[in-house]
């Protein structure tokens, strides 16, 4: 008798919280704003602006977005850029630039975070023919790692066939500074270890295959290219491992320690899901982390760290990384 009340009130309960979400989502649905979605409309994948959004894409629908895309610009780039926390401004360089919101993209997510406008500018830049993500998606504004990494592929399917991706980051490393630049040589991919991984589900053939090796995912010519412009002109180029943690908060004085006893030199919340796509679509990578706070590790330090003091330090290292990139870009644009 116990035991079929029971069963009877979690029937009760489950069918109860059923209707309420059904409710919501439909209250979601009908009070919609169009231009800007709440962040649970683009949970729930209502429609907007014409598209929908949804977390797992199939070959047409990146197709569709790179169409889109095609569609609205004359240039025909073959280099992508992800611009991260206070690079953004790079993109006013770009000459006879082709800009495209987000928003008008079909399937794109919205950027919600400071310093990231949210917009592709596609033109040229140093003489080579880029796509410039203004912005970029995390995984911690709500996103699965499916939407994060959404353009990536939609850049492959554009044309690209080299991304270069940028980051702000905390330095584990010891002997790193605020202000360094650091090439990223490897990656530590811990919230892919845990789960959640762009690569999970269905997989693409189109792209690459079911069980991509990952032991050389920054391209080798690409991090000696850095390496020689960098001692060209005279940028003091840091090299080392790159940890992407979920986010949004910062890390603890022992997960501090715990990474770098792992061997990070840097932590951040974004650039490995990204770099991860790219190399199983067959692109060439090159990564570069800005290093914008040092992270601390000891309990009871006075300090902490905070995203002003990340956008503020990044804007004292744009001018070299700036011109890092611009000199990497016109090797490229030169044909390497």
């Amino acid at each position: 008798m116990f035991a079929k009340r029971t069963e009877h009130s979690i029937g009760a309960i489950v069918s109860t919280l059923q209707s309420i979400i059904a409710y919501f989502v439909g209250q979601g649905r009908q009070n919609r704003v169009p231009t800007r979605p709440s962040l649970f409309e683009l949970l729930t994948a209502p429609e907007y602006n014409g598209t929908t959004m949804v977390n797992q894409f199939t070959l047409s629908h990146y197709d569709e977005a790179a169409e889109s895309v095609r569609a609205r610009t004359p240039h025909r780039p073959v280099i992508g850029l992800i611009l991260g926390s206070g690079l953004s401004g790079l993109a006013g360089q770009i000459a006879d630039a082709t800009v495209i919101p987000y928003s008008d993209i079909p399937f794109f997510p919205i950027s919600t975070v400071a310093g990231h406008a949210g917009r592709l500018v596609i033109g040229t830049l140093a003489g080579a023919p880029v796509c410039a993500m203004q912005g970029r998606f995390h995984y911690y504004e709500g996103y699965s790692m499916q939407q994060v990494t959404l353009p990536v592929r939609v850049m492959q399917r554009f044309g690209i066939d080299t991304l270069i991706v940028t980051n702000a980051a905390g330095g584990l490393n010891p002997s790193f500074a605020v202000g360094d630049i650091m090439l990223i040589e490897d990656h530590i991919n811990l919230v892919g270890m845990a789960g959640v991984n762009p690569l999970l589900g269905a997989n693409l053939d189109e792209f690459g295959p079911r069980f991509p090796a990952v032991n050389r995912v920054y391209t080798k010519w690409l991090r000696q290219l850095a390496t020689d412009v960098a001692q060209e002109r005279g940028i003091d180029l840091r090299r080392g491992v790159y940890i992407q943690l979920a986010g949004p908060n910062f890390e603890t004085a022992a997960e501090v320690r715990m990474l770098r006893a792992w061997g990070a030199d840097a932590v951040g919340m974004s650039t490995v899901a990204e770099t991860l796509v790219a190399h199983h679509a067959g692109m060439n990578v090159l990564g570069l982390s800005t290093i914008t706070n040092i992270a601390i590790d000891a309990l009871d330090a006075e300090g902490q760290p905070s995203h002003e003091e990340v956008m503020d330090a990044g804007q004292l290292i744009v001018p070299r990384l700036t011109t890092l990139l611009l000199g990497v870009l016109q090797h490229l644009g030169q044909g390497g």
